[in-house]
Protein backbone atom coordinates (compact mmCIF):
# COMPACT_ATOMS: atom_id res chain seq x y z
CA UNK A 1 0.00 0.00 0.00
CA UNK A 2 2.61 2.42 1.07
CA UNK A 3 3.35 5.77 -1.72
CA UNK A 4 6.67 5.31 -0.40
CA UNK A 5 8.84 8.90 -2.02
CA UNK A 6 5.80 10.12 -4.00
CA UNK A 7 3.80 10.63 -0.67
CA UNK A 8 7.36 11.95 1.26
CA UNK A 9 7.71 14.25 -1.23
CA UNK A 10 4.01 15.35 -1.32
CA UNK A 11 4.38 16.48 2.24
CA UNK A 12 8.01 18.20 1.38
CA UNK A 13 6.57 20.49 -1.37
CA UNK A 14 3.54 21.23 1.09
CA UNK A 15 5.83 22.41 3.88
CA UNK A 16 7.84 24.44 0.72
CA UNK A 17 4.37 25.94 0.15
CA UNK A 18 3.88 27.35 3.53
CA UNK A 19 6.02 30.32 2.22
CA UNK A 20 5.34 30.21 -1.51
CA UNK A 21 3.04 32.92 -1.48
CA UNK A 22 4.81 35.18 1.16
CA UNK A 23 7.11 36.58 -2.11
CA UNK A 24 5.77 39.76 -3.67
CA UNK A 25 4.89 39.98 -7.49
CA UNK A 26 8.37 39.80 -9.58
CA UNK A 27 6.28 40.94 -12.72
CA UNK A 28 5.59 44.33 -14.10
CA UNK A 29 2.58 43.35 -16.35
CA UNK A 30 1.23 40.12 -13.81
CA UNK A 31 -0.95 37.64 -15.18
CA UNK A 32 -4.72 37.73 -14.29
CA UNK A 33 -7.03 34.70 -13.85
CA UNK A 34 -8.82 34.33 -16.77
CA UNK A 35 -11.91 32.38 -16.79
CA UNK A 36 -13.80 30.35 -19.36
CA UNK A 37 -17.89 30.36 -20.58
CA UNK A 38 -20.18 29.81 -17.73
CA UNK A 39 -22.42 26.56 -17.98
CA UNK A 40 -24.86 25.95 -14.77
CA UNK A 41 -23.76 23.82 -11.88
CA UNK A 42 -25.00 22.23 -9.04
CA UNK A 43 -24.27 18.79 -6.55
CA UNK A 44 -27.22 17.03 -8.07
CA UNK A 45 -25.58 17.78 -11.55
CA UNK A 46 -21.87 16.35 -10.65
CA UNK A 47 -23.54 13.64 -8.47
CA UNK A 48 -25.37 12.59 -12.34
CA UNK A 49 -22.07 13.21 -13.83
CA UNK A 50 -20.19 10.58 -11.87
CA UNK A 51 -22.70 8.39 -12.83
CA UNK A 52 -22.27 8.60 -16.21
CA UNK A 53 -18.91 8.48 -16.23
CA UNK A 54 -18.87 4.93 -14.20
CA UNK A 55 -21.35 3.78 -17.05
CA UNK A 56 -18.34 4.25 -19.33
CA UNK A 57 -14.94 2.77 -19.94
CA UNK A 58 -12.47 4.13 -17.86
CA UNK A 59 -9.96 7.29 -19.50
CA UNK A 60 -6.98 8.34 -17.33
CA UNK A 61 -7.39 12.39 -16.68
CA UNK A 62 -4.56 13.77 -19.29
CA UNK A 63 -1.43 14.54 -18.21
CA UNK A 64 0.80 17.64 -19.77
CA UNK A 65 3.68 16.33 -21.88
CA UNK A 66 5.31 13.89 -19.67
CA UNK A 67 8.64 14.36 -20.90
CA UNK A 68 8.82 17.54 -19.99
CA UNK A 69 6.63 17.32 -16.55
CA UNK A 70 9.52 14.69 -15.95
CA UNK A 71 12.30 17.73 -15.41
CA UNK A 72 10.37 19.23 -12.70
CA UNK A 73 11.81 17.73 -10.15
CA UNK A 74 11.88 18.47 -6.37
CA UNK A 75 14.10 21.66 -6.59
CA UNK A 76 12.27 23.07 -10.38
CA UNK A 77 8.92 22.32 -8.98
CA UNK A 78 9.58 24.69 -6.01
CA UNK A 79 10.97 27.67 -7.97
CA UNK A 80 7.00 27.18 -9.55
CA UNK A 81 5.74 29.70 -6.88
CA UNK A 82 1.86 30.83 -6.92
CA UNK A 83 1.91 34.47 -7.23
CA UNK A 84 -0.34 35.71 -4.23
CA UNK A 85 -1.53 38.78 -6.50
CA UNK A 86 -3.16 36.16 -8.50
CA UNK A 87 -4.98 33.93 -6.37
CA UNK A 88 -8.87 33.01 -6.75
CA UNK A 89 -10.48 36.17 -4.92
CA UNK A 90 -7.18 37.72 -3.94
CA UNK A 91 -8.98 40.68 -3.97
CA UNK A 92 -12.00 39.50 -2.58
CA UNK A 93 -15.16 38.21 -2.91
CA UNK A 94 -14.59 35.22 -0.42
CA UNK A 95 -12.66 35.55 3.47
CA UNK A 96 -10.63 32.90 2.06
CA UNK A 97 -8.71 32.83 -1.07
CA UNK A 98 -6.88 29.58 -3.13
CA UNK A 99 -3.97 29.25 -5.02
CA UNK A 100 -3.15 26.67 -7.17
CA UNK A 101 -0.15 24.13 -7.40
CA UNK A 102 2.02 22.90 -11.15
CA UNK A 103 2.08 19.70 -12.34
CA UNK A 104 5.70 18.13 -11.64
CA UNK A 105 7.39 15.08 -11.43
CA UNK A 106 5.55 13.49 -8.47
CA UNK A 107 2.14 15.14 -9.37
CA UNK A 108 2.26 14.98 -13.61
CA UNK A 109 -1.86 14.87 -13.93
CA UNK A 110 -4.14 17.68 -14.99
CA UNK A 111 -6.48 18.84 -12.61
CA UNK A 112 -9.59 21.29 -14.01
CA UNK A 113 -10.25 24.38 -11.51
CA UNK A 114 -13.28 25.78 -11.41
CA UNK A 115 -15.32 28.63 -9.86
CA UNK A 116 -18.79 28.62 -8.76
CA UNK A 117 -21.28 31.92 -8.47
CA UNK A 118 -25.00 31.95 -8.82
CA UNK A 119 -24.88 28.26 -10.12
CA UNK A 120 -23.16 29.17 -12.68
CA UNK A 121 -19.76 27.26 -13.05
CA UNK A 122 -16.66 28.62 -15.30
CA UNK A 123 -13.32 26.95 -16.02
CA UNK A 124 -9.97 28.40 -14.40
CA UNK A 125 -7.39 28.66 -17.34
CA UNK A 126 -4.20 27.84 -16.96
CA UNK A 127 -1.25 30.31 -17.74
CA UNK A 128 2.06 30.27 -16.55
CA UNK A 129 2.86 33.85 -16.09
CA UNK A 130 0.75 32.76 -12.89
CA UNK A 131 3.61 31.22 -11.00
CA UNK A 132 6.91 32.91 -10.53
CA UNK A 133 9.04 31.63 -12.31
CA UNK A 134 11.68 32.49 -14.78
CA UNK A 135 11.34 32.67 -18.47
CA UNK A 136 13.87 30.03 -18.92
CA UNK A 137 11.85 27.49 -16.57
CA UNK A 138 11.51 23.99 -18.19
CA UNK A 139 7.48 24.71 -16.74
CA UNK A 140 7.30 27.63 -19.60
CA UNK A 141 7.68 24.72 -22.57
CA UNK A 142 4.31 23.26 -21.56
CA UNK A 143 1.31 23.73 -24.42
CA UNK A 144 -1.73 25.51 -22.61
CA UNK A 145 -3.79 22.60 -22.61
CA UNK A 146 -4.38 20.40 -21.10
CA UNK A 147 -3.81 22.51 -17.84
CA UNK A 148 -1.20 22.01 -16.03
CA UNK A 149 -2.41 22.26 -12.35
CA UNK A 150 -2.44 19.60 -10.12
CA UNK A 151 -3.72 21.06 -6.87
CA UNK A 152 -4.40 23.52 -4.70
CA UNK A 153 -4.24 25.73 -1.27
CA UNK A 154 -6.68 27.55 0.84
CA UNK A 155 -5.47 30.20 2.68
CA UNK A 156 -6.14 33.37 5.35
CA UNK A 157 -4.87 36.67 4.59
CA UNK A 158 -2.90 37.66 7.97
CA UNK A 159 -0.60 40.91 8.29
CA UNK A 160 -2.83 43.24 8.73
CA UNK A 161 -5.18 45.48 6.27
CA UNK A 162 -2.68 45.39 3.66
CA UNK A 163 -1.92 41.57 4.38
CA UNK A 164 1.85 40.79 3.82
CA UNK A 165 1.11 36.68 3.74
CA UNK A 166 -1.38 34.01 2.59
CA UNK A 167 -0.97 31.35 5.55
CA UNK A 168 -2.66 28.13 4.11
CA UNK A 169 -4.72 25.65 6.00
CA UNK A 170 -6.05 23.05 3.94
CA UNK A 171 -4.35 21.36 0.67
CA UNK A 172 -5.74 19.06 -2.26
CA UNK A 173 -3.06 17.57 -4.42
CA UNK A 174 -2.40 14.05 -5.71
CA UNK A 175 -4.79 11.22 -6.75
CA UNK A 176 -7.62 12.42 -3.97
CA UNK A 177 -5.46 13.08 -1.10
CA UNK A 178 -5.85 16.43 0.81
CA UNK A 179 -4.59 17.56 4.38
CA UNK A 180 -5.70 20.60 6.60
CA UNK A 181 -4.00 22.10 9.59
CA UNK A 182 -4.89 21.43 13.25
CA UNK A 183 -4.72 24.72 15.11
CA UNK A 184 -4.59 28.54 14.29
CA UNK A 185 -0.98 30.28 14.27
CA UNK A 186 2.38 28.84 14.34
CA UNK A 187 0.91 25.57 16.01
CA UNK A 188 -0.84 24.82 12.91
CA UNK A 189 1.01 21.91 11.13
CA UNK A 190 0.13 19.46 7.77
CA UNK A 191 0.79 15.71 8.76
CA UNK A 192 -1.52 13.11 8.12
CA UNK A 193 -3.49 12.69 5.00
CA UNK A 194 -6.98 12.13 4.08
CA UNK A 195 -8.24 10.22 1.01
CA UNK A 196 -11.67 10.67 -1.33
CA UNK A 197 -11.76 6.72 -1.21
CA UNK A 198 -9.29 3.83 -0.75
CA UNK A 199 -9.48 1.19 -2.80
CA UNK A 200 -7.99 -2.34 -1.61
CA UNK A 201 -5.14 -1.23 0.60
CA UNK A 202 -3.72 -4.89 2.34
CA UNK A 203 -5.30 -7.18 0.23
CA UNK A 204 -3.26 -9.21 -2.26
CA UNK A 205 -4.17 -7.51 -5.45
CA UNK A 206 -2.27 -3.93 -6.29
CA UNK A 207 -3.98 -0.93 -4.29
CA UNK A 208 -5.77 1.48 -6.59
CA UNK A 209 -5.51 5.47 -6.61
CA UNK A 210 -8.76 7.24 -8.01
CA UNK A 211 -8.25 10.89 -8.95
CA UNK A 212 -9.99 13.89 -8.25
CA UNK A 213 -10.06 14.98 -11.50
CA UNK A 214 -11.82 17.96 -11.41
CA UNK A 215 -12.54 20.58 -8.67
CA UNK A 216 -15.65 23.35 -8.30
CA UNK A 217 -14.89 26.54 -5.43
CA UNK A 218 -18.03 28.43 -3.99
CA UNK A 219 -16.62 31.51 -2.02
CA UNK A 220 -17.04 32.06 1.71
CA UNK A 221 -18.48 35.39 1.82
CA UNK A 222 -17.34 35.80 5.57
CA UNK A 223 -14.84 34.29 7.40
CA UNK A 224 -17.36 32.17 9.78
CA UNK A 225 -18.82 30.60 6.15
CA UNK A 226 -17.21 27.50 4.93
CA UNK A 227 -15.25 27.29 2.08
CA UNK A 228 -17.30 24.73 -0.28
CA UNK A 229 -15.42 22.59 -2.72
CA UNK A 230 -16.92 20.51 -5.15
CA UNK A 231 -15.17 17.53 -6.36
CA UNK A 232 -15.16 14.81 -9.32
CA UNK A 233 -13.65 11.39 -8.57
CA UNK A 234 -12.41 8.83 -11.35
CA UNK A 235 -10.38 5.96 -11.35
CA UNK A 236 -10.46 2.12 -12.98
CA UNK A 237 -13.63 0.59 -10.44
CA UNK A 238 -15.52 3.40 -9.50
CA UNK A 239 -16.61 7.29 -9.74
CA UNK A 240 -17.97 9.52 -7.47
CA UNK A 241 -19.24 13.21 -6.59
CA UNK A 242 -18.07 14.89 -3.43
CA UNK A 243 -19.01 18.01 -1.69
CA UNK A 244 -16.51 19.41 0.76
CA UNK A 245 -17.67 21.97 3.06
CA UNK A 246 -14.36 23.56 5.13
CA UNK A 247 -14.71 25.48 8.01
CA UNK A 248 -11.81 27.49 9.72
CA UNK A 249 -11.83 27.89 13.58
CA UNK A 250 -9.61 26.18 16.44
CA UNK A 251 -8.89 23.47 13.69
CA UNK A 252 -10.27 22.92 10.33
CA UNK A 253 -13.51 20.84 10.21
CA UNK A 254 -15.05 19.64 7.12
CA UNK A 255 -18.76 17.98 6.18
CA UNK A 256 -18.01 15.57 3.36
CA UNK A 257 -21.29 14.20 1.25
CA UNK A 258 -20.03 11.34 -1.44
CA UNK A 259 -21.71 9.55 -4.03
CA UNK A 260 -19.90 6.59 -5.23
CA UNK A 261 -20.83 4.61 -7.93
CA UNK A 262 -18.93 1.22 -8.88
CA UNK A 263 -17.70 0.35 -12.36
CA UNK A 264 -16.01 -3.68 -11.21
CA UNK A 265 -16.72 -5.72 -7.92
CA UNK A 266 -14.02 -3.82 -5.15
CA UNK A 267 -12.23 -6.54 -3.16
CA UNK A 268 -11.84 -3.46 0.14
CA UNK A 269 -13.80 -0.49 -0.18
CA UNK A 270 -12.64 2.34 2.43
CA UNK A 271 -14.91 4.92 3.41
CA UNK A 272 -13.75 7.91 4.88
CA UNK A 273 -9.80 6.79 4.60
CA UNK A 274 -6.86 8.33 6.81
CA UNK A 275 -3.40 7.67 6.00
CA UNK A 276 -0.57 8.20 8.43
CA UNK A 277 3.36 7.39 9.39
CA UNK A 278 4.29 5.78 12.66
CA UNK A 279 7.71 4.07 12.18
CA UNK A 280 8.53 3.91 15.80
CA UNK A 281 7.75 5.12 19.42
CA UNK A 282 8.35 4.91 23.32
CA UNK A 283 6.58 1.42 22.67
CA UNK A 284 9.15 -0.39 20.93
CA UNK A 285 12.27 0.34 19.12
CA UNK A 286 15.33 -1.30 17.18
CA UNK A 287 18.66 -0.53 19.03
CA UNK A 288 20.72 1.80 16.53
CA UNK A 289 17.61 2.44 14.36
CA UNK A 290 17.84 6.03 14.81
CA UNK A 291 19.06 8.92 17.20
CA UNK A 292 15.38 10.17 18.31
CA UNK A 293 13.69 8.87 20.73
CA UNK A 294 10.29 8.64 18.40
CA UNK A 295 9.00 9.04 14.96
CA UNK A 296 5.33 9.25 13.85
CA UNK A 297 2.51 11.20 12.44
CA UNK A 298 0.31 9.45 14.52
CA UNK A 299 0.56 7.28 17.13
CA UNK A 300 -2.98 6.00 18.05
CA UNK A 301 -6.06 4.84 16.39
CA UNK A 302 -9.12 5.86 18.53
CA UNK A 303 -13.00 4.36 18.06
CA UNK A 304 -16.05 5.02 19.82
CA UNK A 305 -18.39 2.26 18.56
CA UNK A 306 -21.63 2.22 18.04
CA UNK A 307 -22.18 1.18 21.84
CA UNK A 308 -20.35 4.04 23.11
CA UNK A 309 -17.45 2.71 24.02
CA UNK A 310 -14.01 4.38 23.43
CA UNK A 311 -11.11 2.45 22.35
CA UNK A 312 -7.29 3.18 22.07
CA UNK A 313 -5.55 0.95 19.64
CA UNK A 314 -1.45 2.00 19.59
CA UNK A 315 0.30 1.66 16.15
CA UNK A 316 2.27 -1.00 15.42
CA UNK A 317 5.73 -1.07 12.95
CA UNK A 318 4.86 -4.67 12.60
CA UNK A 319 7.11 -7.25 11.11
CA UNK A 320 4.62 -8.11 8.19
CA UNK A 321 1.44 -6.49 6.23
CA UNK A 322 -1.20 -6.58 9.73
CA UNK A 323 -4.99 -5.92 8.64
CA UNK A 324 -6.76 -5.46 11.91
CA UNK A 325 -11.04 -5.36 11.78
CA UNK A 326 -12.98 -3.97 14.46
CA UNK A 327 -16.85 -4.86 13.62
CA UNK A 328 -18.98 -2.50 14.71
CA UNK A 329 -22.92 -1.44 13.62
CA UNK A 330 -23.87 2.68 13.24
CA UNK A 331 -20.07 3.90 14.40
CA UNK A 332 -20.17 7.10 16.20
CA UNK A 333 -16.61 7.62 15.12
CA UNK A 334 -12.47 7.00 14.48
CA UNK A 335 -9.58 8.92 14.27
CA UNK A 336 -5.80 8.90 14.17
CA UNK A 337 -4.65 10.85 16.93
CA UNK A 338 -1.02 12.22 17.96
CA UNK A 339 -1.73 12.23 21.79
CA UNK A 340 2.09 12.26 22.42
CA UNK A 341 2.45 15.98 22.64
CA UNK A 342 6.43 16.92 24.21
CA UNK A 343 8.83 18.06 22.21
CA UNK A 344 11.80 15.95 24.42
CA UNK A 345 9.87 12.74 22.96
CA UNK A 346 10.64 13.41 19.63
CA UNK A 347 13.58 16.14 19.64
CA UNK A 348 13.27 16.80 15.66
CA UNK A 349 12.70 20.03 14.34
CA UNK A 350 10.27 19.09 11.42
CA UNK A 351 7.64 19.65 14.75
CA UNK A 352 5.99 15.82 15.13
CA UNK A 353 4.51 17.08 18.57
CA UNK A 354 2.56 18.88 16.43
CA UNK A 355 1.24 17.02 13.88
CA UNK A 356 -2.48 17.50 14.17
CA UNK A 357 -4.94 14.78 15.11
CA UNK A 358 -7.90 13.73 12.35
CA UNK A 359 -11.44 12.60 13.39
CA UNK A 360 -13.95 10.88 11.58
CA UNK A 361 -17.90 11.38 12.68
CA UNK A 362 -20.12 9.33 10.46
CA UNK A 363 -23.57 11.71 10.15
CA UNK A 364 -26.63 9.15 9.73
CA UNK A 365 -26.66 5.10 9.87
CA UNK A 366 -23.43 3.74 8.38
CA UNK A 367 -24.82 -0.02 9.16
CA UNK A 368 -22.78 -2.86 9.70
CA UNK A 369 -19.41 -2.89 8.69
CA UNK A 370 -15.73 -2.51 10.51
CA UNK A 371 -13.05 0.26 11.18
CA UNK A 372 -10.23 -1.59 9.72
CA UNK A 373 -6.76 -0.62 10.55
CA UNK A 374 -3.81 -1.32 7.79
CA UNK A 375 0.15 -1.30 9.09
CA UNK A 376 2.67 -1.83 6.45
CA UNK A 377 6.14 -2.44 7.77
CA UNK A 378 8.86 0.73 7.09
CA UNK A 379 12.34 1.19 8.16
CA UNK A 380 12.20 5.15 7.83
CA UNK A 381 9.94 7.88 7.93
CA UNK A 382 9.23 8.49 3.92
CA UNK A 383 6.72 5.53 3.80
CA UNK A 384 3.26 6.41 4.83
CA UNK A 385 2.37 2.85 6.30
CA UNK A 386 -0.76 3.29 8.23
CA UNK A 387 -4.50 3.44 6.92
CA UNK A 388 -7.50 3.68 8.99
CA UNK A 389 -10.85 3.38 7.16
CA UNK A 390 -14.72 2.17 7.18
CA UNK A 391 -15.44 -1.28 5.81
CA UNK A 392 -19.18 -1.98 4.84
CA UNK A 393 -19.92 -5.21 5.63
CA UNK A 394 -21.45 -5.86 2.47
CA UNK A 395 -19.74 -6.75 -0.75
CA UNK A 396 -18.86 -3.87 -3.31
CA UNK A 397 -19.85 -4.99 -6.34
CA UNK A 398 -20.14 -3.39 -9.88
CA UNK A 399 -23.02 -1.50 -10.96
CA UNK A 400 -23.63 -0.60 -7.00
CA UNK A 401 -24.28 3.21 -5.67
CA UNK A 402 -23.50 4.46 -1.99
CA UNK A 403 -23.84 7.95 -0.52
CA UNK A 404 -21.86 8.32 2.70
CA UNK A 405 -21.90 11.97 4.90
CA UNK A 406 -19.13 12.15 7.64
CA UNK A 407 -17.79 14.75 9.74
CA UNK A 408 -13.78 15.08 9.95
CA UNK A 409 -12.17 17.47 12.44
CA UNK A 410 -8.27 18.68 12.32
CA UNK A 411 -7.17 19.15 15.85
CA UNK A 412 -4.14 19.48 17.84
CA UNK A 413 -6.24 17.44 20.31
CA UNK A 414 -8.59 14.72 21.17
CA UNK A 415 -11.92 15.76 20.32
CA UNK A 416 -14.03 13.65 22.41
CA UNK A 417 -14.86 15.43 25.50
CA UNK A 418 -15.64 12.44 28.01
CA UNK A 419 -15.13 11.76 31.50
CA UNK A 420 -12.84 8.33 31.02
CA UNK A 421 -9.13 8.12 31.82
CA UNK A 422 -7.45 8.32 28.23
CA UNK A 423 -4.30 5.90 27.58
CA UNK A 424 -0.93 7.77 27.13
CA UNK A 425 2.01 5.45 26.54
CA UNK A 426 2.24 2.31 26.37
CA UNK A 427 5.81 0.33 27.00
CA UNK A 428 7.25 -2.96 26.43
CA UNK A 429 10.23 -5.01 28.14
CA UNK A 430 11.63 -8.11 29.65
CA UNK A 431 9.08 -10.04 31.44
CA UNK A 432 9.83 -11.37 35.11
CA UNK A 433 11.45 -9.85 38.18
CA UNK A 434 14.30 -7.80 38.50
CA UNK A 435 17.13 -9.46 39.77
CA UNK A 436 16.34 -12.54 39.01
CA UNK A 437 16.71 -14.72 35.66
CA UNK A 438 14.29 -13.50 33.32
CA UNK A 439 12.29 -16.38 31.43
CA UNK A 440 12.36 -16.83 28.08
CA UNK A 441 9.27 -16.34 26.19
CA UNK A 442 7.71 -13.54 28.67
CA UNK A 443 7.36 -10.11 28.08
CA UNK A 444 6.39 -7.26 30.20
CA UNK A 445 4.17 -4.86 29.29
CA UNK A 446 3.40 -1.38 30.69
CA UNK A 447 0.29 0.79 30.25
CA UNK A 448 -0.20 4.41 31.40
CA UNK A 449 -3.70 6.47 31.70
CA UNK A 450 -4.46 9.47 32.61
CA UNK A 451 -7.44 12.14 33.19
CA UNK A 452 -10.79 11.69 34.70
CA UNK A 453 -11.95 10.29 37.15
CA UNK A 454 -8.62 8.55 38.24
CA UNK A 455 -7.92 12.41 39.77
CA UNK A 456 -10.56 12.01 42.08
CA UNK A 457 -10.12 9.09 43.78
CA UNK A 458 -10.41 8.62 47.55
CA UNK A 459 -7.15 7.91 49.78
CA UNK A 460 -5.89 4.39 49.16
CA UNK A 461 -9.01 4.00 46.40
CA UNK A 462 -7.05 1.90 43.56
CA UNK A 463 -8.24 0.98 40.02
CA UNK A 464 -8.91 -2.52 38.84
CA UNK A 465 -6.76 -3.59 35.66
CA UNK A 466 -9.26 -5.89 33.34
CA UNK A 467 -6.81 -7.24 30.77
CA UNK A 468 -7.76 -10.05 28.07
CA UNK A 469 -5.47 -12.07 25.93
CA UNK A 470 -6.53 -13.89 22.74
CA UNK A 471 -3.66 -16.57 23.89
CA UNK A 472 -0.79 -17.49 26.38
CA UNK A 473 -0.72 -16.61 30.05
CA UNK A 474 -1.12 -13.33 31.90
CA UNK A 475 0.24 -12.95 35.32
CA UNK A 476 1.96 -10.59 37.33
CA UNK A 477 -0.82 -7.86 37.33
CA UNK A 478 -0.03 -4.62 39.28
CA UNK A 479 -1.82 -1.43 39.27
CA UNK A 480 -0.05 1.63 40.79
CA UNK A 481 0.24 5.58 40.49
CA UNK A 482 3.05 7.07 38.65
CA UNK A 483 5.49 8.92 40.95
CA UNK A 484 5.68 12.13 38.87
CA UNK A 485 2.83 14.17 40.97
CA UNK A 486 0.57 14.09 38.56
CA UNK A 487 -3.16 13.92 39.64
CA UNK A 488 -5.03 10.88 37.79
CA UNK A 489 -2.17 9.61 36.10
CA UNK A 490 -1.74 6.38 36.71
CA UNK A 491 0.03 2.62 35.70
CA UNK A 492 -0.83 -1.07 35.48
CA UNK A 493 1.87 -3.86 34.11
CA UNK A 494 1.62 -7.63 33.48
CA UNK A 495 3.71 -10.35 31.95
CA UNK A 496 2.69 -12.84 29.10
CA UNK A 497 4.06 -15.23 28.15
CA UNK A 498 3.07 -17.06 24.69
CA UNK A 499 4.98 -19.54 22.42
CA UNK A 500 5.00 -19.73 18.53
CA UNK A 501 4.87 -15.98 16.38
CA UNK A 502 1.20 -16.03 15.75
CA UNK A 503 -0.32 -11.85 16.76
CA UNK A 504 -1.62 -12.07 20.14
CA UNK A 505 -4.49 -9.48 20.94
CA UNK A 506 -4.55 -7.56 24.08
CA UNK A 507 -7.37 -6.05 25.93
CA UNK A 508 -7.26 -4.21 28.83
CA UNK A 509 -9.10 -1.35 31.11
CA UNK A 510 -9.31 0.09 34.43
CA UNK A 511 -12.80 0.18 36.71
CA UNK A 512 -13.66 1.16 40.10
CA UNK A 513 -16.95 -0.89 41.67
CA UNK A 514 -17.90 -2.60 38.39
CA UNK A 515 -17.53 0.60 36.30
CA UNK A 516 -15.29 1.16 33.28
CA UNK A 517 -12.97 4.53 34.47
CA UNK A 518 -11.00 4.18 31.29
CA UNK A 519 -10.95 3.98 27.54
CA UNK A 520 -10.29 0.65 26.40
CA UNK A 521 -6.87 0.16 25.77
CA UNK A 522 -6.08 -3.32 22.52
CA UNK A 523 -2.59 -3.92 21.42
CA UNK A 524 -1.43 -6.12 18.68
CA UNK A 525 1.49 -7.75 19.61
CA UNK A 526 4.03 -9.88 17.50
CA UNK A 527 5.92 -12.13 19.46
CA UNK A 528 9.72 -12.09 18.90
Amino acid sequence: MSLTRRHFLQLSLAVNALYALRIPAAQANPAKLQFGPATPFGFDALKAMAREAAAREYAPPPRPDPAIVQQIDYDAHGKLQYRKDAALWAEGGSAYPISFQHVGMFFPKTVKMNVVEHGQARQIAYDPDLFAAGPDHVARQLAPEPSAFAGFWVHEKRGGPDWKKLEPWATFLGASYFRAVGANGDQGQIGLSARGIAIAPGTSNPEEFPDFVAFWFEPAPKPTDPVVIYALLDGPSLSGAYRFALSRGKGVAMLIESALFLRKDIERLGIAPLTSMYWFSETAKAAGSDWRPEVHDSDGLAMLNGNGEHLWRPLNNPPQVSVSSFMDKAPKGYGLFQRDRLFDHYQDGVRYHLRPCAWVEPLGDWGEGAVQLTEIPTDDEIHDNIVAMWVPKEPATAGKSYEFKYRLSWLNEDPNNFPLARCVATRLGNGGQPGKPRPKGVRKFMVEFLGKPLDSLAWGEKPEPVIVASRGEISRVEIEPVPDDVAGHWRTHFDLKVEGPDPVELRCFLRLKDKAVSETWLFQYHPF
